[in-house]
């Protein structure tokens, strides 16, 4: 029998590329959307998941299970993007960005993991992003949210594999999708003291995104994620530089790497 594997945010962008790659492949997959009826033709099906919902969460992972007997692999991709200079941006959308990229994606481990634990295997991919690995202007709020979701699967892998469960993570870098469509933007404010700048800065954002790499290397990178025996810790998939600023954070002292984002962002 084919491995059962649920990806959250599966109707669009890279969640939708990596299902049609693994349905391709001839894996069972399951999507989740908020509104899986309004979605058009997806190849695979979809489940009602709203990961801000804990009772959503519940109801779609047992629908999957009762469905497909198992949970072999949980594909947590849905998340949502923020931008805004911190002082502007309204309390009420840090917290929902929150629970959809930090919040939502634990709960949905905890409502998989007691399956994946009898069962006494399992793989759990959390989608973060290259922007979790350093604190980017403007993209503080996201920077936050996807690091600390880095942070949480490296503790909960250790507590888990015991049961036969491994966690690992995915972060990639700027991928032509539709996230931008769907992120929080911060409105830029006449008169502000941030107007010029972010201004400037959400444009060249939108740029980076609208000239991304193609959403199947993620779902090639997912691939070879599930066919490895010994998943690493963390993975990273984006163009060269993007990766690199990982390592340069690492080896740089903090204000030479701070002035190399500040020039980057033309700060």
């Amino acid at each position: 029998m084919s491995k059962v594997i649920l990806i959250t945010g599966g109707s669009s962008g890279i969640g939708k590329a990596i299902g049609e790659f693994l349905h391709d492949k001839g894996y069972t997959v399951y999507g989740t959307s908020r509104k899986p009826e309004q979605v058009i033709r997806s190849v695979f099906p979809l489940v009602a998941l709203d990961v801000r919902n804990a009772e959503s969460i519940s109801e779609a992972v047992a629908e999957v299970i009762a469905k497909a007997g198992t949970i072999d692999v949980l594909i947590n991709n849905a998340g949502v993007g923020i931008t805004g200079p911190l002082e502007e941006i309204p309390a009420d959308e840090i917290r929902n960005n929150f629970e959809t990229n930090l919040f939502g994606p634990v709960e949905v481990m905890k409502a998989v993991l007691p399956q994946m634990r009898a069962q006494k295997s399992g793989l759990i991919i959390n989608v973060t992003s290259i922007a979790g690995y350093m604190g980017l202007p403007y993209r503080s709020v996201y920077s936050a949210s996807k690091g600390a979701l880095e942070l949480i699967s490296e503790a909960l892998r250790m507590e888990v594999k015991q049961f036969g469960v491994t966690i690992t993570t995915v972060a990639p870098g700027d991928f032509a999708t539709n996230i931008a469509a769907g992120r929080y933007h911060a409105p830029v404010v006449k008169g502000s003291a941030y107007e010029k700048v972010y201004g400037d800065i959400l444009a060249t954002m939108n740029d980076h995104v609208d000239a991304g790499s193609d959403p199947v290397q993620m779902a090639e990178a997912v691939y070879a994620i599930m066919k490895t025996p010994n998943p690493e810790v963390h993975y990273k998939v984006g163009a060269f530089m993007q990766k690199f600023s990982i390592v340069l954070k690492r080896i740089l002292p903090g204000k030479t790497y701070e002035k190399m984002l500040m020039k980057h962002y033309k700060l």
